[in-house]
């Protein structure tokens, strides 16, 4: 049965979709009030196709009205005679439904109500044929299909290129933008025989010929060597490795080309772990109870924010911004290798990575220097994205939304620095859903050898250019034939895609750190206290500590270099002023009430707060913002009138206007009142801004 078939011509089918089951005149009820309209089963997804088709449907692979099978996580039946009853593909329903309700692992509930017209054993078909079908739904691409993204709309012209890392060009033209003097793009491991979760090329000191470096590859775990993700204009380099290899005993030659690849041999170096920060079980168990306590429902305990911080899921986006400040104020400040050390490479090392570079480097912060940046450390590096969201059933121990938690801490720093990005709440949450979609293959495939199977054949250069939104590989590329997820014409509309770009957005030089503060050239590695060119140190809890080269013995330096994760420390020279933090480096808040619930995301299943998956216009949010300062404006004159120029609320109302464009942070003076962005309410007593004010948002 096709949609065609069934009169339903609006929705798009992927190649190999075929329509299981089909019910008519099904209300969709969500935050919006009721649509009626088709409720379809395929064997790709559950879509709904609403009558007469409100603003909020389009016809595109995903909508809210649709969700792929994969991404259901528990499907209800329920009855005004009976119980509610978890469907699955082994349970057997033994009444005719009024309502499924259908929890997705985006945040997502989605209910449709069978009115008692007939619909009964249709209802009963269609509630059997999910059940079933969620148990046995494949990927298009475990089947090798094509999605034809001509569907796709035209997004802006002349915008960059996505980067995906998939050939020679693209490391070599991203490595040009960052200006690393030094090293090069090797192709070592373009057959993957050196290490089969890393990719094709990599980043490595020019004076390191292939020779030499494949000897440094048995040294570290999984045979996943330190090599280069981004170069600080001063001189710094921050490279990510996996752990060191325990029984390996390298020659006095590998010891020599470990130094020169680790940038021991000139220049001290760091070496920071991610023993700080929460290991994969713990982000799936407080995922998990992040998760329950989002449920209709359990919102109206009244112990909901403490039971919130008892997940510890903010904790860890605290632990994780806390880091990446101390290593991207580091890098900042001293001139210096820092290695990021986990002991896999593929988990925490790509969430740390990334999240420095938001940091530290403003082209990073554009809509698509955020996505080359998610193909290069996420994607290429080997991010086991399968395993990790829940996507191979096969392998449900090893589930751990680490992406989700680095999306998140995202979304914290575009909540303190507004206009430090150039995208959208909106776009972080497409992305986030976008996660499960089964219609991309950015996060279906574990590595660049399983994206390619394990072919040798050079692919086309691998760069998303969204002029036209096609993606059409050349015939016999090696190249996964569905498309990227950042053909975003795929999945959303031009009016949605708009809602993407921040219009508060400062542009300015966004290129290399160096464009934007031309003065800023750091600290000479010789500026280290009690430190050599050729040290190597630990940071952990913002301190340094000299230890000596990995597999080469030696005493201890007698003195214990302490360093504090602020850029008002660098300086370690008694007497001199403080050096100013460099332009273009945010130094986010990581205090307790400065990270907040991502309310828009994780509290989408309630009822009340389900308004769509998209954040309102920037246009709307403008209009509001002007509407909230005039009424500031002209409330501020009143008072003026009615009160003594000392008063101690006069200075307030500066910081108050601050509050309303969502940059105010820290402790005011008592009484101080904020308008807090996206409603109307009021927040006294020295609390923080929140986009909507309510019971789960005031952690």
């Amino acid at each position: 049965m096709s949609a065609t078939r069934c009169g339903l011509s609006a929705l798009p089918v992927l190649p190999g979709e075929v329509v299981l089951e089909a019910a008519r005149g099904v209300r969709h009820r969500g935050g919006g009030g009721s649509v009626r309209g088709t409720l379809l089963c395929t064997n790709v997804r559950v879509a709904f196709v609403p009558g007469a088709q409100p603003p909020s449907f389009s016809p595109f692979l995903q909508s809210d009205y649709s969700v792929a099978l994969r991404c259901i996580r528990t499907l209800v039946a329920a009855s005004s005679f009976t119980k509610p009853t978890v469907l699955t593909a082994s349970s057997t329903l033994t009444f005719i439904p009024e309502e499924l309700a259908v929890f997705c692992q985006d945040f997502r509930l989605l209910r449709f109500h069978f009115p008692e017209n007939g619909l009964g054993l249709q209802a009963f078909r269609v509630a059997n044929a999910i059940a079933e079908a969620r148990e046995t739904a494949t990927w298009p691409g475990d089947s090798g299909s094509h999605v034809d993204a001509t569907m796709a709309d035209d997004e802006e012209e002349g915008s960059p290129p996505t980067l995906l890392f998939e050939s020679l060009q693209d490391w070599e033209r991203e490595l040009q933008r960052l200006g690393a003097v030094g090293w090069r793009v090797s192709a070592v491991n373009e057959r993957f025989d050196m290490a089969a979760s890393l990719p094709r090329y990599l980043w490595v000191p020019s004076t390191l010929l292939d020779h030499d470096l494949k000897r440094t590859f048995a040294h570290f775990q999984e045979r996943r060597v330190a090599r280069l993700c981004w170069h600080h204009p001063n001189g710094s380099d921050l490279l990510r490795a996996a752990g060191f290899h325990a029984a390996s005993e390298p020659g006095s030659a590998d010891i020599r080309c470990l130094e020169v690849l680790l940038g021991a041999g000139c220049r001290p170096c760091v070496l920071a772990d991610t023993a700080e920060l929460p290991s994969p079980p713990d982000i799936q168990l407080a995922h998990l109870r992040l998760r329950a306590l989002c449920l209709p429902g359990a919102a109206a305990d009244e112990k909901w924010l403490s039971a919130l911080e008892g997940t510890r899921w903010l904790e860890h986006v605290r632990a994780c911004l806390r880091k990446a400040v101390e290593v991207a104020s580091l890098l900042a400040g001293k001139r210096c290798s820092v290695v990021l050390q986990e002991p896999s490479d593929r988990d925490l090392n790509c969430l740390l990575a990334s999240l420095v570079q938001l940091l530290a480097d403003p082209h990073a912060r554009t809509l698509h220097g955020f996505q080359s940046l998610v193909q290069r450390e996420w994607v290429a590096a080997g991010h086991p994205f399968p395993q990790r969201l829940g996507l191979c059933q096969d392998s449900p121990r090893e589930e751990s939304p680490v992406f989700l938690l680095f999306l998140d801490c995202t979304w914290q720093l575009l909540r303190q620095f507004p206009a430090a990005f150039g995208f959208t709440e909106a776009y972080l949450l497409a992305l986030h859903d976008s996660t499960f979609l089964p219609y991309c293959s950015t996060f279906l495939f574990s590595c660049q050898r399983q994206r390619g199977r394990g072919g040798v054949q050079q692919p086309r250069t691998q760069t998303y250019t969204p002029v036209s939104g096609r993606w059409d590989p050349s015939p016999g590329s090696t190249t996964c034939r569905l498309p990227p997820v950042w053909a975003w014409g795929l999945h959303y509309s031009r009016q949605q895609q708009a809602r993407f770009w921040n219009p508060a957005w400062d542009a300015g030089p966004v290129g290399t750190p160096d464009a934007v503060d031309p003065q800023n050239k750091g600290t000479p590695a010789s500026a280290w206290s009690g430190s050599s060119s050729g040290a190597v140190l630990a940071l952990s809890k913002g301190s340094l500590t000299p230890q000596p080269f990995p597999w080469r013995s030696g005493r201890l330096p007698p003195r214990l270099l302490r360093w504090a994760p602020s850029l008002e420390t660098l300086s370690d020279r008694g007497g001199d002023p403080i050096p100013t933090p460099p332009r273009g480096l945010l130094l986010p808040c990581a205090a307790g009430p400065s990270v907040r619930l991502w309310r828009r995301c994780y509290l989408r299943g309630l009822p009340e707060a389900q308004h769509g998956r998209l954040a309102p216009c920037p246009a709307l949010l403008v209009e509001e913002l002007a509407l909230l300062q005039d009424r500031l404006c002209a409330w501020q004159q009143d008072r003026a009138h009615a009160e003594p120029a000392s008063s101690p609320l006069a200075p307030s109302w500066q910081r108050c206007v601050a509050a309303i464009g969502g940059a105010c942070r820290g402790p005011r003076h008592p009484g101080d009142v904020a308008l807090c962005r996206g409603a109307g309410d009021i927040a006294t007593e020295g609390e923080g801004c929140s986009a909507g004010r309510s019971l789960p948002d005031a952690a």
